[in-house]
């Protein structure tokens, strides 16, 4: 398989279904560790954005190129990823 029909393959946001997993499992102010080797799409960045202001919970992404530590409703990315 190449890069891309991983990409394809994979492209099911798992980053929203782990944050899901994370909010309903651990004690609330626990820190959701996430590690994916695929870079974190725009939409899934947004969305925890978002998740990370509404519920205020911080939330580490590790992704191929970086890590993204979301808190307050902001990335450690400044959006620019």
């Amino acid at each position: 398989m190449d890069e891309e029909e991983k990409e394809t393959a994979l492209n099911l946001h798992t980053e929203k279904l782990a944050i899901t997993f994370g909010l309903v499992s651990p004690m609330p102010g626990v820190l959701i560790r996430i590690i994916k080797n695929l870079r974190v799409c725009n939409d899934c960045h947004t969305a925890t954005n978002i998740i990370s202001k509404v519920y205020n919970r911080e939330t580490v992404v590790m992704d191929r190129n970086r890590f993204h530590h979301f808190k307050n409703g902001s990335c450690s990315c400044k959006d620019f990823w």
